[in-house]
Parts: structure tokens; sequence; C-alpha cells
């Protein structure tokens, strides 16, 4: 019997209030590669940030280069790229450019080295450059090569996605009211991008709390805190090894440290689903589709 080989790739594009961007552009370009399906989208209007979840099958005699899940989230990538105006974009999400974080997973029987390869592989096209048109205000558009850098992060290994955030300036705002705001400006990064050039155009960008482990709170927890308004701050977790670390744990942490500061404390939600759920999912959309 052959084992159930899955990929995911989550991708995090900066924009949510533009729905013909994302509904009309990004998400018919995903349409273009029925292999591969997504099967959960995050919108948050204060963010102005969408998350996609994308999953895929994997073939063992498929190379990364021929891979659903690869071609599709190419596909999306460039849609957001030339669809999505950063210049226009304001939110209270941190943020290096249109599309700063993509993340594959294996799922169910997947091997990890499989699906490192094919974000490999996908870094390395992005880094060497996409054509596109540039949306422009007018009714001329001309074509320009899209300049991304791609930098990757391995958990457990090498360089984490926070250490990397953290060296290009992630978590500073750069606008009033700790907000993220316009593009970057043209410039170059100490860090070295692992494909792709060195220097950051202003047109696209780049691509990735005591409740924490990083200040002294709970193992394999990632925090960052974001602000809504004046009265309220929000608390964004990303859980590591949520079999061992889950939301029940981060939200009963939450509620100890507001209680000795005396703050009040809302209920925590989730931005995506379980590995089952998403498993479960993308069997059922397939079937269907």
């Amino acid at each position: 019997m052959l084992k159930l080989m899955l990929a995911c790739c989550k991708v995090y594009i900066s924009e949510s209030r533009n729905k013909a961007a994302l509904l009309e552009s990004i998400e018919q370009a995903a349409k273009l590669f029925s292999a591969a399906i997504i099967v959960n989208k995050f919108e948050d209007v204060t963010y102005n940030r969408v998350g996609y979840t994308v999953v895929s099958k994997l073939a063992p005699t498929l190379s990364s280069d021929s891979c659903p899940l690869k071609s599709t989230v190419f596909a999306m990538i460039k849609a957001a790229f030339e669809n999505i105006e950063p210049g226009m974009h304001s939110g209270s999400h941190p943020r290096l450019g249109v599309v700063d974080h993509i993340c594959f997973h294996p799922l169910a029987s997947a091997p990890l080295d499989q699906v490192a390869r094919i974000a490999k592989s996908v870094a390395g096209d992005i880094g060497s450059g996409l054509q596109g048109l540039y949306p422009g205000n007018s009714n001329e558009r001309s074509y320009y090569v899209l300049q991304s850098l791609p930098f990757l992060y391995a958990r457990g290994e090498g360089r984490t996605l926070d250490s990397i955030r953290r060296e290009l300036g992630y978590f500073k705002p750069n606008s009033a009211g700790n907000q993220w705001a316009g593009g970057l400006k043209s410039a170059s990064f100490s860090l070295k991008p692992d494909k792709g050039p060195d220097q950051v155009t202003e047109s696209k960008g780049v691509i990735n709390s005591k409740a924490s482990e990083r200040g002294g709170g709970l193992a394999s927890v990632q925090a960052m805190a974001l602000t809504q308004g004046e009265d309220i701050t929000e608390v964004a977790c990303n859980l590591l090894k949520p079999s061992r670390i889950g939301g029940d744990k981060v939200q009963l942490e939450a509620d100890e440290l507001a209680a000795e500061e005396g703050v009040a404390v809302g209920k925590g939600y989730y931005t995506d689903l379980s590995q089952e759920k998403l498993i479960e999912l993308y069997m059922k959309l397939n079937s269907s589709a």
C-alpha cells in the first residue's frame, strides 16, 4: 500500500483589503495548477495581511522543478508582485515586502528532505528574478524584472526565522502609530541572502515578550506584540511544536501574566489549521474536484 505524501506551503501576503488583487489575481493564479489546492485562507484587515495554505501531493519520481506545489506557489507570488503596490500599503503587522514569508512543511508521510528541496528551488527562482508587468498609475505598462531577496531558514538547524527578521529590522515600525507603511527604501543588508542580489529595491522587498521562549517563558513559542488602537495590544505567537506546547498553554500563560500585571486579556485564536485538519480538507476538496 502506497503511503500518502503531502506537502504544505503557507504564503503570507501583505494585502488583505484589495479584493481585486487577492481574489481575482492571486487565487486565480493558484487555480492554474489543479493538483495543488488552497485549503485555508486567513484575512486580517487590521494587519492588512492574508495567509494562504496550499497543499499538494508529492510523487517520489517527480523533481522539485516539476512539483505542482512549487508551480502554484510561484504563480501566486508572481501575481502578488504584479498586482500589489507596497507603496500604498499600511498595516499593523511587520513586513519587508509584498510577500515576506513562505514556509514549507511535510504532511502525512512526506519526507522532510524532499519538501526542503522544493523550498530551495522556489527560493532560487525568486532570487533569479520574475518577469512581470509594472502596474503603474497610467494605461501604459512596461515589463520589468521583479527582484526579491530570499533568505532560507530551517527549524532546528542553521539560522532561524526570528533571527533573520531581527537582523533585517523586521520588528521596527517605519511609520507613526506603530504601523508599517509604504515600500522599502533601496538598501543593502549586512545579512547576505541565500539566493539573488544583495540589494533590495523599493518596489518589492524581502521574502520572512515574556510569553516567548526567548523572553524566558514557554519553550518553542515565539511571540511579538502588535498594537491595535490605543488600548489594545495583541501578542502574536508562532508555535514551533504545537503538539507539545499548544494554544491552550499559551492562553493559560497569558492569563497568568495578565493577572500579575492587573490587565485584562481576551481569548486567543488560530490563523491556520492543524496538520490533521489540513490533510482532511485537502482530501475532501481533491475528491470533489
